[in-house]
């Protein structure tokens, strides 16, 4: 678990490489290397922690949160080779590769040349949700998709008139500064751009520099200098991340829903009534109650007092 928790601060940083996380002990046990995969996709998790540790990988033991990689790259070497170079004894995986690049080659590689493989099925969803982006764009072709809906108790997000500052309070609000950091990208609709002119930046100290592309859904085609554009949702497939954070607004978020984009809901409800105000989504193309049922999963709720935030994922077949 601790090459996992390593692995989600580079979250939202790596792509098109997956965000990894690796430990490194010597051959008495003692922890001698830490990595994760650094901005930009290089260099990997394995070479930091194999960096760190030196001569004292050794006869050691690797954790890594993702199967080390067996494809060679202009960037640098492939991290199966630098553990079998680094004299590892003993590699420990959380979750197989799905790159076909790698996708149990880096494994029979650490086997073929001697090395001790052990795999751990069950932290392997774990690993997965915490590189949830890499895999939805190697399994999906796109990247994972988070919406964020900041509402009063009875489902508005802003007044009649559209006023929407603020409906949450400051924690709240710091609190997706911090998601924002962690993702690439950033989209809105060309209401939310005419009526907020919003910035979409990170303005947590220290973290400025992780504010994501911005991208604007018009039909147009048509986005401010430094945005990127699409016309229709699906159409994310094309943006060069594997995070992206849809933050409105009705229209934009209902687009999304409606065509079953939407990969993770976080929803910040402040303890407040507005009435006669804008709902906070339109259209999602749903025609029967039943099919609203079983959709989503339940699985982080927290206080970000006066607050309350709720973390859904989507249910999806296996």
């Amino acid at each position: 678990m601790a090459a996992i928790a390593l692995s989600h601060r580079s979250r939202g940083r790596t792509a098109p490489n997956p965000n990894v996380g690796c430990i490194m002990l010597d051959a008495a046990g003692r922890v001698v290397g830490r990595g994760w995969t650094q901005a930009g996709g290089r260099p990997h998790a394995e070479a930091m922690a194999l960096a760190m540790a030196g001569a004292s990988a050794r006869g050691g033991t690797a954790y890594v949160s993702l199967e080390p990689c067996a494809h060679q790259s202009a960037r640098g070497p492939c991290c199966s080779d630098l553990l079998v170079e680094a004299g590892v004894r003993r590699v420990v995986v959380a979750a197989g590769d799905p790159d076909p690049r790698t996708n149990g080659r880096g494994i029979a590689r650490l086997r073929d040349a001697g090395l001790i493989v052990d795999t751990l099925p069950k932290l392997a969803p774990a690993a997965r949700a915490a590189m949830a982006g890499f895999f939805m764009r190697q399994q999906a072709g796109r990247p994972q998709v988070t919406l964020k809906l900041a509402t009063s108790l009875d489902g508005c997000i802003a007044l009649e008139d559209g006023t929407s500052q603020w409906i949450t309070g400051p924690a709240a609000r710091a609190h997706t500064h911090l998601e924002r950091a962690r993702h690439e990208l950033i989209l809105v609709g060309r209401g939310t751009l005419a009526q907020d002119q919003p910035r979409l930046d990170v303005r947590l100290q220290g973290l400025e520099s992780r504010s994501p592309v911005r991208v604007l859904l018009s039909r147009s085609g048509a986005a401010p200098d430094d945005w990127l554009s699409i016309q229709t949702p699906a159409q994310i497939a094309g943006l060069p991340g594997d995070h992206l954070m849809v933050e409105g607004g009705a229209q934009t978020a209902g687009a999304f829903l409606a065509a079953d984009l939407v990969d993770r809901l976080l929803l910040y409800r402040a303890p407040i009534l507005i009435g006669r105000g804008k709902a906070a989504l339109g259209d999602i193309g749903l025609n029967r109650l039943a099919d609203a049922h079983g959709r989503w999963r339940l699985v982080d709720a927290r206080n970000l007092a006066p607050d309350r935030l709720e973390v859904y994922e989507r249910v999806r077949p296996a």
